[in-house]
């Protein structure tokens, strides 16, 4: 439930409203709207239901939400949410740019990349340290050495680090080094880790799991507000379904749908979304004409020698490509006043 206060609300007034709510054994969370305040109610809302919350002074009216996911809904919360990481803002209007290896391999790969995805405009550096593999014979990643890899990548370049966590025993050592924790596809619906990154007191990437709906990402979402972290964004990297020729089918429709259900940011990565380098430009530009906050895509220095993802990889003269491309149709965008969707 959220109580929609009337826009000449006192503070004495959302006071007393915070106190009604909280003396029937449920929380109480109050956001800015655009002109009034709200007050949402977490808990199981029918220990109101004698309580005559409208009749209470300064509030407008109260609205049940109908979403298994509170926190993450827009009827919670109507305003989009922007989210800073170490200063750069996510979901304010001007797409964001995650780009990088797919894994680090050493410090030379890694900082060769990082200066390339710099130059060309990107805000981030993305790059596993832990990789969670299909095979277990595949490269799993360098860890901790990996961490600080990106951390001094991070020194020399200015770029916020994004990488994954894969283990709840792992969070502290990445919240150590990193920018901003990423929740892989595996790990959507691994309700411990997401708890504990919940608890971690850094901006969160979650990425949707193989096969998941959007319902049951946004859940996935909700565990992680609810263990006290609102600063979720979400990523589209396509789902599983019969088709073949890509490694996923991208749905770029979850970028409309997400932007009507919740106010999280979302942005998308092409590079998983198709599994070929050939695809990601034109995903990429349909990825900002729909709307997307921002993009994540892989881009190795040599991608025929990368140990992970290498034909789902950029060339440095490829990316670069890709980032022209997403600059002028974000500032056409932006001087036309286009938006993609009415929310």
């Amino acid at each position: 439930m959220v109580i929609i206060m009337n826009v000449d609300a006192t503070a004495e007034d959302i006071k007393e409203v915070i106190a009604v709510i909280e003396g029937a054994g449920l929380q109480a969370k109050v956001m800015e709207g655009s002109q009034q305040k709200i007050v949402g109610v977490i808990g199981d809302k029918t220990r109101l239901a004698s309580v005559p919350i409208d009749a209470l002074d300064g509030v407008e009216k109260s609205v049940e939400i109908s979403k298994s996911y509170k926190l993450a809904s827009r009827e919670f919360h109507p305003q989009n949410s922007v989210i800073d990481v170490a200063g750069v803002k996510i979901g304010d209007g001007t797409p964001v740019v995650m780009a990088g290896p797919c894994a680090v391999e050493s410090k030379e790969q890694l900082f060769e990349a990082a200066e390339i995805v710099k130059k060309a405009g990107a805000q981030f550096l993305r790059g596993g340290a832990y990789k969670p593999r299909t095979s277990p014979y595949a490269f799993q990643g360098l860890e901790v050495e990996g961490l600080k890899y990106l951390a001094e990548a991070r020194e020399r370049t200015g770029l916020r680090v994004v990488t994954e966590v894969t283990t709840v025993e792992a969070i502290e050592r990445v919240v150590e080094y990193a920018d901003m924790l990423q929740i892989g596809a595996r790990n959507m619906q691994n309700f411990g880790l997401l708890k504990e990154v919940g608890k971690c007191g850094k901006p969160v990437l979650l990425k949707r799991g193989l096969a998941a709906t959007i319902d049951e990402w946004l859940n996935a979402a909700e565990y992680i507000m609810n263990a006290g972290n609102p600063n979720v964004v979400l990523c589209e990297r396509g789902i599983r379904t019969y088709e073949t020729y890509t490694r996923n089918t991208l749905d770029l429709s979850a970028v409309a749908a997400v932007k009507h259900l919740s106010h999280l940011p979302i942005i998308v990565d092409p590079s998983h979304g198709t599994g070929k380098w050939r695809m990601v430009k034109p995903m990429a530009f349909a990825a900002i004409a729909a709307g997307a906050d921002g993009l994540m895509m892989e881009v190795h220095p040599n991608p025929a020698k990368a140990l992970s993802d290498g034909p789902q990889s950029l060339t440095p003269e490829n990316y670069n490509e890709v980032m022209r491309g997403v600059q002028k149709i974000s500032a056409f965008m932006k001087a036309e006043k286009i938006t993609s969707m009415d929310i």
